[in-house]
């Protein structure tokens, strides 16, 4: 229910994009991504940013 209280959690405003994820909401996703492979090169992607993307793309094609 859009309460006072809850308004305020759910405010984007300090985000680059509204479809951005929010610290609070980026520490329930990041454990369930999978360590880059061992052996292999370095990840060089964010993947907080690869992500951010993925949510920005979605909310695009949600809003056509």
């Amino acid at each position: 229910m859009w309460t006072k209280e809850n308004r305020a959690k759910y405010k984007r405003d300090h985000l680059r994009y509204p479809s951005d994820l929010t610290d609070e909401e980026w520490a329930h996703v990041e454990p369930l991504i999978p360590p880059a492979k061992r052996g292999g090169r370095k990840r060089e992607a964010n993947m907080r940013e690869v992500l951010n993307g993925i949510m920005y793309v979605l909310n695009d094609c949600f809003h056509c």
